[in-house]
């Protein structure tokens, strides 16, 4: 085994922190580039600049400034479509939002959302067979969303903490928007009615959110009655629950607010 010596450490750091890639200063110096890595990994912590939990990423345990809206948005989207995974082969824990290939609208936002809540890290796009998984990745997910657990969400309760619940009240529409963008629609129904003697046709917009969390139904209902906007319970299977948003001075709300999927 070989041992390097002090100065040929420091002269190793002097290399890197003149902008010297690790590979250069390990053939530079004859030095196995694990060990580089590792000079270069201690010296970045001492100095305050080593990514990890040293690092003011996450507004739950740095402090760092969250930006609400976007995660008001981007929680919506995760009670609706998302998901946290970490397997045994993945160091760092996974989000991942699984967006229709027919809202390119839609998967934009989700990106920006993301990138927003978590301006240290790059969200992703993973193309699978009429839809696109966003993913974005940081030790902190948990933190953000704490009602992460084993099985799936509709199997488990779901509340959110404190300091989201305020969120989500400083902020119901992008919620709101978040949810329906990821488990709702906007859709036209049709009826036909007798008018001066004739039958004529009838169109009206509708909105539908689908879920089969209770929990989930219930944090969507209650941001709607905090915003005014007047709901029903459509029809109910064993495995979902359908809330309709109807009437016209409502769905003219949704419309400002939320709007159909793009």
């Amino acid at each position: 085994m070989n041992f390097h010596g002090t100065t040929v450490r420091q002269r190793a750091l002097t290399m890197l922190r003149g902008g010297a890639k690790n590979a250069e200063v390990a053939r530079t110096l004859n030095v196995p580039m694990g060990t580089i890595g590792y000079w270069k990994h201690v010296d970045r912590a001492k100095r305050g600049e080593c990514p990890g939990r040293h690092s003011p990423l996450c507004p739950r345990c740095d402090g760092r400034e969250l930006d609400n809206i976007a995660y008001a948005y981007l929680l919506g989207l995760y009670l609706g479509d998302g998901h946290i995974a970490q397997s045994r082969a993945m160091r760092v824990p996974s989000l991942s939002v699984t967006c229709a290939d027919t809202w390119p609208g839609l998967i934009d936002a989700c990106v920006e959302a993301m990138q927003s809540v978590l301006p240290g890290n790059r969200a992703s796009k993973v193309q699978k067979q009429g839809c696109v998984d966003v993913k974005i990745t940081s030790m902190h997910l948990r933190c953000l969303f704490p009602q992460h657990g084993p099985g799936r969400k509709h199997e488990r309760p779901i509340a959110l903490e404190a300091w989201q619940q305020e969120i989500v009240d400083a902020h119901p529409w992008e919620f709101i928007r978040g949810l329906v963008h990821s488990d709702g629609s906007r859709i036209t129904n049709w009826t036909e009615k007798m008018i001066g003697g004739q039958r004529k046709r009838y169109e009206y917009p509708r909105y539908f959110f689908t879920n089969s969390s209770a929990d989930i139904i219930a944090l969507f209902t209650d941001a709607l009655d905090r915003v005014g906007v007047e709901w029903k319970s459509a029809h109910q299977s064993r495995v979902a629950r359908n809330i309709s948003v109807s009437r016209k001075a409502s769905v003219a709300l949704m419309d400002l607010h939320v709007g159909p999927k793009h």
